[in-house]
């Protein structure tokens, strides 16, 4: 990690988004054993609840043992297969076999919607997850995340279309769970010549593990560092920003941190 750049960023970050939360980070590879695993789950438990501590300034290694759902494992790619009766589950249910989440009309849509998946390989690795703020000369992140609500969100968006030509060459919104809009999409986005942002979180399931109004924005780092070097002299500087920014301290007042 260039650890001028993380620090350019931070000055930047306070300067433009007014006290707003640090993103958390990620890096895939093998467990060096400097960070705390996760712990196994005694139940099943929702990924993107574990990641409120690394908002918070915990740095945490997960594995396939630290994840008790099965669409964590196949999202974070420690699986290729889905449960026979997932098709069911994320549609309409099969009487005394699973009740459905009722996301899908169909399970010929689920069923056409994992045809063509691709797959992180990430078997016998690990991911390391860190605070912006806390990345060090040898972390290697390959995806931020935020968690921010609209006024931030907006300011990101129009950020990581700022040398976009396309409308849609920016940022994508794919359908998935939570922990798939936060690391699936985006590190696959990684792996393009031309990679973009995710806006996410809106998997009903993963709802209650956020706060009110917050939503996701997930950007692969090559793209994050062009981000970077464009916000001094990108819409931030003028005043129309200035007012988004009252709005910031204003939201912050209502909702907390």
């Amino acid at each position: 990690m260039d650890t001028a750049l993380r620090d350019t960023f931070t000055r930047l970050w306070q300067k433009y988004f007014d006290g707003e939360e640090l993103p958390i980070t990620f890096g895939i590879g093998r467990d060096t054993g400097t960070v705390k695993k996760a712990p196994v789950p005694k139940d099943w438990r929702c990924l993107v609840c574990d990641l409120s501590r690394i908002r918070k300034g915990t740095d945490l290694v997960i594995d396939h043992g630290s994840l008790s759902c099965s669409g964590a494992q196949f999202y974070l790619g420690y699986t290729t297969e889905r449960r026979p009766e997932f098709r069911y589950f994320l549609s309409t249910g099969k009487p005394g076999v699973v009740e459905g989440e009722r996301y899908k009309r169909t399970p010929e849509i689920v069923d056409e919607m994992d045809r063509h998946r691709e797959t992180i390989p990430s078997t016998g690795k690990c991911y390391t997850f860190k605070r912006w703020d806390r990345l060090t000369a040898g972390d290697e992140p390959e995806v931020v995340i935020f968690f921010a609500r609209p006024e931030v969100l907006s300011g990101l968006f129009t950020l990581a279309n700022f040398d976009e030509s396309d409308p849609n060459g920016g940022v994508i919104c794919p359908f998935g769970a939570g922990c798939g809009s936060m690391i699936y999409w985006p590190w696959l986005e990684g792996q393009k010549e031309h990679p973009r942002a995710v806006l996410g979180m809106f998997d009903p399931s993963a709802r209650p593990c956020v706060p009110v109004d917050v939503l996701t924005f997930a950007v692969p780092m090559k793209k994050f560092g062009r981000m970077i070097g464009y916000m001094e002299e990108s819409f931030l500087i003028t005043p129309t920003w200035e007012k988004v920014k009252r709005k910031i301290r204003m939201s912050r007042e209502v909702y907390g941190k």
